[in-house]
């Protein structure tokens, strides 16, 4: 399938990135958007999503919900062929959206936010998380280190300088975020027994209780602006 830039009305909304693995497709967003686009991305959405908008507390924390939720519908509807108001988005098992439809090609998606930019991936065999984080985020890496990273990444990321710890936390942070949403586990996932490898030659699950078994996990970074990282988590869940 080729996949291209979203565009309304003659204008990118939404930006193809390079694919990050074969089967994979994945989109910028930018959620600064003026209070006409918001009208306008609110008409696609189902009353369940925008209950859902209503409940957010601000004007702008609305505002992007609508256009990342309007972003995701258009992007499915291009790839199944129906309108973005007909994508038949429901939440599967543990909340976790899904499309409803049944058989092989049925594509499965992540999102992923952070201020006012967004990550869309859309696959297909293979679930998929994304997660994405700005690369200025301030985070104390060695206290969030003792709860989330296991000794080996707790070790490796004792060598390094006090900005490229941070950086390299945020980056495990990413590959465990994404994981624990191609599960639908959340927070409640084993985050400390993951031990991932992140190095410049790229990144890989090392070890994990079920269902995060190395051999089904491919991790890999997307190509995002310099200013963000954001890491997709392709899951094969081994059958019995």
């Amino acid at each position: 399938m080729r996949v291209d830039d979203l565009r309304v009305a003659g204008n990118v909304v939404a930006r193809a990135l390079p694919p990050p693995a074969e089967g994979v497709h994945a989109w910028w967003r930018e959620l600064t958007s003026h209070d006409t686009d918001v009208e306008a991305a609110r008409s696609v959405l189902s009353a369940d999503e925008i209950a859902r908008a209503e409940r957010f507390g601000t004007p702008a924390l609305r505002a992007r919900y609508i256009t990342g939720r309007a972003t995701l519908r258009m992007l499915l509807g291009q790839w199944l062929g129906v309108t973005p108001s007909a994508v038949p988005l429901v939440r599967g098992a543990r909340g976790r959206p899904r499309v409803d439809m049944d058989g092989a090609d049925t594509p499965d998606f992540n999102v992923s936010h952070t201020r006012d930019a967004a990550i869309i991936a859309i696959a297909t065999s293979v679930r998929i998380g994304v997660d994405l984080e700005r690369r200025d985020r301030e985070v104390d890496a060695v206290r969030l280190a003792r709860k989330f990273l296991s000794a080996q990444e707790r070790e490796a990321m004792d060598a390094l300088a006090e900005n490229a710890r941070r950086e390299h936390f945020l980056r495990l942070w990413t590959c465990k975020e994404a994981m624990s949403k191609a599960t639908g586990d959340g927070l409640s996932a084993p985050l400390g027994r993951l031990s991932v490898n992140a190095s410049a030659e790229g990144l890989s699950l090392a070890d994990g209780p079920p269902p995060y078994t190395p051999v089904a996990w491919q991790l890999v970074a997307i190509d995002v602006p310099a200013t963000h990282m954001a890491t997709a988590a392709l899951w094969r869940p081994l059958r019995d």
